[in-house]
C-alpha cells in the first residue's frame, strides 16, 4: 500500500468490522474451524478478545454442541439455566457437582430445578468446612430469608447495582411466586470490566461463538443441535462453496470458501450472511498443487469483495495470514475480518500439547485436508459422495508451528500491529480504508522479488525476531 497523510492519534483508530450483515466485532480477526486451532478455550478467549472463534467439527454433533454451551456460559448476564440443588441433596452431591462443573455455588430450589420455590443458596463458604459428605444441604445453606434477591424484570444495569451494593457473589431473580427464574455472577461483572472490547450479545451479555457444520444431508441435525445450544453464528465448511451441497444447506449462516464473484453469486441468492474467500492458500494446503484449482488470496479477496459489497454481504479472508501487514492488507483489500490457523495454532489456547524439537517448543498443526484430519472425519469438507470406491485425496499436509504464548498478550499485539499499518496508510478506521479503495484514493503496487527482499529484512550476519 502506497503511504497516507497521518492526522489522527494511534488511539484514534476504530479497527472493528463486520463479520456478518448482523454481527460487528470490536477486533476483525477470527480463529478457524481446524481440529488444532479451535475448541471451546480459543473460542472464549478470542471472544474476550474482540474476536470470535469458530468451533470444529471433527467431533460429533453432540461434542460440538457442548463446546457452543461451554463458551456461552463462561460469561453471562442472566443466567437462565443454573445448575441447582434440592434441600435434600448432600455435601456430597456438592463436591461432585462442583468438581465436574468447575463452580462452587448453587442455588438451592424445590425438587432441585430451575423454576422451583427459591429455598437457599450454597458457596465455598457454606462447604469449606463441611467434613461429613452424607450432610443434607438444608442444614448449612445460606435459607432464604439472608439472602438479597432482585425481582424478574429488573434490567441487568440495575441488577449490577444490586449486587455491588450488597457485596454478594450471586444475585438470584425471582418471580411473585418467589420462584428463581435467573442468576446474576458477581464474576461475570469482572470479567466484562477486564475486557471491554469483549463479543458479547446485546441482551444476555453471553460470549460470540460460531461453530461449522459441512454440506452432508445429517449437518442438518448438527445444526439444530448447536441452534439449541445457542451459536451465534453457523460457518458451512467446505473447501469449495459452489456446490449444490451448499446451496440446499444454507441458512442464516457463512457460506464459502469461495473466490471468484460468480460463486459468491451463487452463496448470496442462497441466503448467505456472510462469505468465506480464499482457496489453497493456507500455510497447510495443498489444493492448488494437488488440483490445479484456486486463487492468488488478494485478488481473491478484492475481487470477491468488491461484488459481495454491492449486496451489503461481508467477507472473510481466510488463510494465507502470517503476519500483522497480511493481516492490514486483506481488510484495506475489502475483507470485514480475517481468519486465522497457523497463526493461532501455536498459542496456549489451541488444542493439544506442546512438545520440544531440537530445543524449540512446538504445537502440532495439521490441514483439514491432510490425511490424519480426514480420518478424523473431515473428509466431509473434501469427499462429496459416500462411494465405496472412493480414493481419499489429501489436499494438506501435518507439520508443527511455533509456542506463540497466551492469546491475552497475542491479539492485543496483532490489534497494534493492525493499527499502525492503518495509520501508515492514512486511514482512520477498516471502514474509511474500504472508502478509499474504491474510491481509487487508496493505491497498492506490486513489489518485484528484488523489492520484496529490500523490504525484509536483510545483510544481517545473524538477527532474533520478537514479535511483542
Amino acid at each position: 500500500m502506497m503511504p497516507g497523510h497521518i492526522g489522527f492519534g494511534l488511539n484514534d483508530i476504530d479497527i472493528s468490522s463486520q463479520l456478518t450483515r448482523n454481527i460487528k466485532l470490536q477486533a476483525p480477526f477470527v480463529s478457524s474451524p481446524m481440529d488444532t486451532v479451535t475448541e471451546h478455550t480459543m473460542a472464549i478467549q478470542m471472544a474476550l478478545q474482540g474476536g470470535i472463534g469458530i468451533i470444529h467439527s471433527n467431533m460429533s454433533p453432540e461434542e460440538q454442541a457442548d463446546q457452543v454451551r461451554t463458551v456461552k456460559k463462561f460469561k453471562n448476564g442472566f443466567i437462565t439455566d443454573p445448575i441447582c440443588l434440592s434441600p435434600d441433596n448432600t455435601a456430597e452431591d456438592v463436591f461432585k457437582t462442583k468438581a465436574k462443573r468447575g463452580f462452587s455455588s448453587f442455588p438451592i430450589t424445590e425438587g432441585g430445578k430451575m423454576g422451583g420455590k427459591l429455598l437457599g443458596i450454597i458457596s465455598n463458604r457454606d462447604t469449606s468446612f463441611i467434613e461429613d459428605p452424607t450432610a443434607k444441604i438444608s442444614v448449612f445453606m445460606t435459607p432464604r430469608d439472608a439472602l438479597v434477591v432482585a425481582q424478574d424484570g429488573i434490567s441487568l444495569q440495575e441488577a449490577n447495582d444490586v449486587l455491588k451494593i450488597s457485596k454478594k457473589g450471586k444475585l438470584p431473580v425471582v418471580n411473585e411466586q418467589d420462584e428463581l427464574v435467573a442468576l446474576i455472577a458477581r464474576t461475570d461483572l469482572q470479567k466484562q470490566r477486564d475486557n471491554p472490547l469483549a463479543s458479547k450479545e446485546s441482551v444476555n451479555k453471553q460470549l460470540l461463538v460460531g461453530a461449522s457444520i459441512g454440506t452432508r444431508p445429517e449437518d442438518r441435525d448438527r445444526a439444530r443441535l448447536l441452534v439449541e445450544a445457542g451459536v451465534d453464528v453457523i460457518v458451512v465448511d467446505s473447501s469449495q462453496g459452489d456446490s449444490i451441497y451448499q446451496l440446499d444447506i444454507i441458512l442464516d449462516v457463512i457460506g464459502g470458501n469461495c473466490v471468484t464473484p460468480s460463486q459468491a453469486y451463487h452463496l448470496i441468492q442462497a441466503g448467505a450472511d456472510g462469505l468465506r474467500v480464499g482457496m489453497g492458500i493456507g500455510s497447510i494446503c495443498t489444493t492448488q498443487e494437488v488440483c490445479a484449482v484456486g486463487r492468488a488470496q488478494a485478488s481473491a479477496v478484492y475481487h470477491v469483495a468488491k461484488f459481495a459489497r454491492k449486496h451489503g454481504i461481508p467477507i472473510i479472508a481466510d488463510g494465507g495470514v502470517k503476519s500483522t501487514g497480511h493481516i492490514t492488507k486483506a481488510l484495506c483489500l475489502g475483507a470485514g475480518c480475517v481468519m486465522m490457523g497457523s497463526m493461532l495454532a501455536g498459542t496456549d489456547e489451541s488444542p493439544g500439547e506442546y512438545f520440544y524439537q531440537d530445543g524449540v517448543r512446538l504445537k502440532r498443526y495439521r490441514g483439514m485436508g491432510s490425511l490424519e484430519a480426514m480420518n478424523k472425519g473431515s473428509e466431509k469438507r473434501y469427499v462429496w459422495d459416500d462411494t465405496t470406491t472412493a480414493v481419499k485425496v489429501a489436499q494438506g499436509v501435518s507439520g508443527a508451528v511455533q509456542d506463540k504464548g497466551t492469546l491475552r498478550r497475542y491479539v492485543p499485539y496483532l490489534m497494534q500491529g493492525v493499527r499502525h499499518g492503518l495509520q501508515d496508510a492514512g486511514c482512520k478506521s477498516v471502514k474509511e480504508a474500504q472508502e478509499r479503495l474504491y474510491s481509487d484514493k487508496l493505491r497498492f503496487e506490486i513489489r518485484s522479488p528484488a523489492a520484496q527482499a529490500e523490504g525484509g529484512v536483510h545483510g544481517l550476519h545473524s538477527f532474533q525476531k520478537r514479535l511483542y
